[in-house]
């Protein structure tokens, strides 16, 4: 099991207990699961854009925060929407099987 796959388990595991009442209180992640997709999205947006900057700034050490945190919360939206951390990794997967598949671009011509 891969340390994301462990997270994933904690996270579900907190969306049932919030779903059952039993939410840990001052837990993070209970919170966003009330709080919902919106919020949970814009969690999602923000640390997108954090990750951005971090890696503008060439900043390594907080790039590799922020993807963690954006990691974390990209896992939050999948167990909020009843995805299974082993769907997304095996899209993934599936992916990585693809050799040679870079898409071409037509380039637009701007100046006609």
């Amino acid at each position: 099991m891969t340390v994301y796959q462990e997270i994933f388990e904690v996270i579900k595991a907190r969306k049932e207990a919030f779903e059952n009442g039993t939410a840990q209180e001052n837990s993070y992640t209970c919170y966003l699961f009330e709080k919902g997709v919106d919020k949970i999205c814009k969690k999602v947006g923000e640390e997108a854009a954090e990750t951005i900057i971090a890696a503008k700034n060439g900043d390594n050490d907080e790039l590799m925060n922020e993807i963690n945190d954006l990691l974390y919360h990209v896992m939050v939206l999948a167990a909020n929407q009843g995805l299974d951390w082993s769907d997304v990794e095996r899209v993934l997967g599936e992916r990585n099987e693809k050799i040679g598949n870079l898409k071409t671009f037509h380039e637009v011509d701007k100046n006609t």
